[in-house]
C-alpha cells in the first residue's frame, strides 16, 4: 500500500464533547476516499484536521510522509480545500476570484492553468460573471477551481453536494472522476450515501467513530440478512405494526419500508398476516440487494 494519509488513534474534545473518538485509517495515493455520516458524526472535525486548521486532542497524523504537527506549512502547500460553506468572494468575477487564488499561492503564471480548470469545470463562458451572481452548483464549481489552481497533490472536499441542484451535482461528480485519472487524491465527506456509493473505500462515521471502512461492496456483503422492500398504506402505522409484531429489523425510507429477515418466504407471511390483522394494505413488495443505507442504519442500530 502506498498510504500517502496515516491517521492512528485520532480524538479532538471540545471541553466535554468528544467530536472524533480514536480514529485510525490510512488512505492511498490516488484513491477516492469517502467520510460518510449525518451531521454531527465528526466528519468536517476530521478534514479540517487532516488539514492543519484544528489542532488534534490525541493521535499520530501523517500526510505526504509529513508530521501535521511539525510540517505543517508544507502540507498546506500542496493540498486543497474545498470547505462546506461557500467562502470566496461575492464582489469578484470568476475570473478575479481565481487570479486571487493564484496569486495566494505564489503563482505569477497562471493564465494557462485557469484556462485549463475554467474548461474543466465548464466556466469559462461565464468568467466575467460576479461569483455572487452565480447558481449553487456554479459555486461549487468555481470553489473546486480556486482549491486545483496550485496543482494539489491530495483535494479535501466538505460535503461539497449538499444543497445543490441532482444536475449540478451529477455535473460535479464527473468532474471528480476525471480528477481522479489524473492521479489527484480526493477525501471528500458526505451525507449522501449514493455518493459513497461511487468511493473506492468509504468509512462509514457516526458520533465521532468509524463504525465500518472497506469498499462499497465488502461492506455491503457483511448483512447476512435478506432485505424486503414493502410498500404499502399508511406508510407510518405500517412500520409500528412491523416493529412491534416482529423480532425483525425494521427501517422507514419515505414511502417504502425496508425489513431485515432471515427466511423471505417465512416472514413475509407473518409480515403480510400482521398488517393485514391492522387494516395496512401492502400494494408491493420485493427481496432487494442491501444499499449502504441499510448497513449503516443497521450498524447504529446495532453497535459492536
Amino acid at each position: 500500500m502506498n498510504s500517502i494519509i496515516k491517521i492512528k488513534e485520532l480524538c479532538k474534545n471540545y471541553d466535554s464533547v468528544q467530536a472524533v473518538n480514536n480514529v485510525s485509517f490510512d488512505v492511498e495515493k490516488g484513491e477516492l476516499f469517502g467520510l460518510v455520516g449525518p451531521d454531527g458524526a465528526g466528519k468536517t472535525t476530521i478534514i479540517r484536521i487532516l488539514c492543519g486548521l484544528l489542532p488534534p486532542s490525541n493521535g499520530k497524523i501523517s500526510v505526504l510522509e509529513k508530521n501535521i504537527k511539525q510540517d505543517k506549512a508544507f502540507i498546506q502547500k500542496s493540498i486543497g480545500y474545498l470547505s462546506q460553506k461557500f467562502s470566496l468572494y461575492g464582489d469578484l468575477t470568476v475570473d478575479e476570484n481565481i487570479e486571487f487564488f493564484a496569486n495566494i499561492h505564489n503563482i505569477t503564471s497562471y493564465q494557462t492553468r485557469r484556462d485549463e480548470l475554467l474548461e474543466f469545470t465548464r466556466l469559462t463562458s461565464f468568467k466575467n460573471r460576479l461569483a455572487d451572481n452565480l447558481s449553487g452548483g456554479m459555486k461549487q464549481k468555481l470553489a473546486l477551481a480556486c482549491s486545483l489552481i496550485h496543482h494539489p497533490k491530495i483535494l479535501f472536499l466538505d460535503e461539497p453536494t449538499t444543497g445543490v441542484d441532482p444536475v449540478s451535482r451529477r455535473d460535479f461528480w464527473k468532474i471528480l472522476l476525471r480528477l481522479i485519472r489524473t492521479g489527484v487524491t480526493i477525501i471528500m465527506s458526505t451525507p449522501y450515501l449514493d455518493e459513497a456509493e461511487r468511493c473506492n473505500r468509504v468509512a462509514l462515521v457516526n458520533k465521532g467513530k468509524v463504525l465500518c471502512l472497506d469498499t462499497p461492496d465488502k461492506i455491503k456483503s457483511l448483512m447476512n440478512e435478506k432485505v424486503i422492500e414493502i410498500v404499502c398504506d399508511p406508510i407510518r402505522k405500517a412500520y409500528q405494526v412491523i416493529k412491534d409484531t416482529m423480532k425483525s429489523e425494521v427501517q422507514l425510507f419515505g414511502d417504502r419500508i425496508n425489513v431485515l429477515v432471515d427466511d423471505f418466504e417465512h416472514d413475509f407471511k407473518l409480515i403480510k398476516e400482521n398488517l393485514s390483522l391492522h387494516q395496512v394494505s401492502i400494494s408491493n413488495y420485493r427481496e432487494i440487494t442491501p444499499t449502504l443505507e441499510n448497513i449503516f442504519i443497521h450498524l447504529i442500530k446495532n453497535p459492536s
